[in-house]
C-alpha cells in the first residue's frame, strides 16, 4: 500500500507532465513556507502565471466509480485549504513582480487525479481559476 504523501507526489508528478503537454512551463514545485504551500507554479501559454493545487485520490484495484461518485479528488479542497492557497499564491506573486504579466495576472487552478489500478491511465480533471 502506498503512503498518502508517496500518492501525492505521483499525482504531482502527473499533473506537471499533463501542463507541459499543454504548453505550460513549470517554475517551482513544492513551493513551501510555513504559511502554506503551492504544489506546482507554473506559467500559461498565454503567460499567466498559474498555482496547480494537485489533489490525488487511488482508487483500489478493480473498484469502479460510478458516475455520481460521492468522494473525488475535488472534495479535498475545502474552502479554508483553497483560502490559504489565495493566501501563499499572493504572497507568492509579490515576492516574484517579473512572473506577472500585467495584462495576464495570476491565478489558481485544480488537478483532481484519481489513480487507477491493473495500468489503466489516470483519471484528469483540471479546473481553472477557482
Amino acid at each position: 500500500m502506498q503512503k498518502k504523501s508517496e500518492i501525492g507526489r505521483i499525482g504531482e508528478d502527473i499533473a506537471a507532465n499533463a501542463l507541459k503537454a499543454r504548453g505550460f512551463r513549470i517554475i517551482e514545485r513544492n513551493y513551501l513556507k510555513p504559511w502554506g504551500e503551492l504544489d506546482v507554479v507554473a506559467i500559461a501559454p498565454d503567460r499567466t502565471l498559474v498555482f496547480v493545487e494537485v489533489k490525488t485520490l487511488r482508487q483500489n484495484s478493480g473498484q469502479a466509480l460510478p458516475e455520481n461518485e460521492s468522494f473525488t479528488p475535488e472534495k479535498n479542497l475545502t474552502r479554508a485549504k483553497l483560502v490559504k492557497l489565495q493566501r501563499t499564491a499572493q504572497l507568492f506573486a509579490g515576492h516574484r513582480p517579473e512572473l506577472v504579466d500585467e495584462k495576464m495576472g495570476w491565478r489558481i487552478d485544480l488537478a483532481a487525479i484519481t489513480l487507477r489500478g491493473d495500468g489503466e491511465k489516470p483519471l484528469i480533471r483540471y479546473y481553472e481559476n477557482l
